[in-house]
């Protein structure tokens, strides 16, 4: 089992031009995170708690201002075929078709025209989506286009997904079934998942655990475990989740846990 693990890690920026010219940013302060290869971890928190900025630091966008990021134990130095990161964008390469957008990473691999084909297939296939291999970008729709987006990530093989409101610009009815997918897919690869999302209900719905990032600077505040996600992969539909006693529990408790900090910032 892999794990992708946080130990004391805070973000700082230096200070930068304009009023606060003199003063450093604090983005993220003492996250201590362990994300097992069998898990999806949502990160929920307000807007200006840092998701994406964690986020970007798994990946290797960006480093650390201090403390270490090991994936098995081994320190993450930048990107790397290990941890595949899926946007709220797409971000699919439009000059190419679905087959090639998810053939790229094999390309860089080496691998050859037939064996980047073969495995490209396999994965649209894999994702619903065999027989769309020529289709252009601009041919899918978004919940296609995001499959055609997870299904270039899975083709690394990597230990972790990172996950970015993935299913955040798609309409209610097509993230539901992006919902279901994305549990199913998840757990077929056998990658770990970080998930940022600004919805609870999502957060709840899919998280193995939930983390809650509190702002000013970010910090983990809250970790909540949730079996929803089991039941779904065992043949719940999500709207019957939903409609569950404790699952509106859950939500309204998590809700509370996240504006309460707003609420006395406002009131200080």
């Amino acid at each position: 089992m892999s794990i992708l693990t946080f130990r004391n890690v805070s973000l700082r920026y230096p200070p930068g031009a304009g009023r606060s010219a003199a003063r450093e940013k604090r983005v993220l302060e003492g996250i201590d995170l362990q994300v097992a290869s069998d898990e999806l971890v949502t990160i929920i928190g307000r807007s200006g708690s840092g998701k994406t900025s964690l986020l970007n630091l798994a990946a290797g966008f960006i480093a650390p201002t201090a403390g270490a990021i090991t994936v098995d134990g081994a320190p993450v130095q930048g990107p790397a075929a290990d941890r595949a990161v899926v946007f709220q964008d797409d971000a699919l390469y439009p000059w190419l078709d679905a087959r090639d957008n998810i053939a790229f990473p094999l390309k860089l691999k080496g691998l050859s025209i037939a064996a980047r084909r073969a495995r490209a297939d396999a994965l649209l296939e894999r994702v619903g989506l065999a027989g769309a291999g020529d289709r252009r970008i601009w041919e899918l729709s978004g919940g296609m286009r995001q499959r055609v987006g997870i299904a270039r990530a899975l083709a690394a093989e990597p230990r972790f997904l990172l996950l970015d409101e993935p299913l955040g610009a798609l309409d209610a009815l097509t993230r539901t079934r992006m919902q279901d997918f994305l549990l199913r897919i998840k757990a077929e690869s056998r990658a770990g998942a970080l998930l940022i999302t600004h919805s609870i209900e999502e957060a709840l719905l899919l998280g193995t655990r939930i983390l809650v990032l509190s702002p000013n600077p970010g910090r983990l505040t809250a970790e909540i475990e949730a079996g929803f996600s089991a039941e779904i992969l065992a043949g719940a539909s999500i709207a019957a989740v939903k409609e569950t006693p404790l699952f509106k529990r859950m939500h309204a408790g998590l809700t509370g846990l996240i504006h309460s900090g707003a609420e006395e910032e406002l009131a200080a």
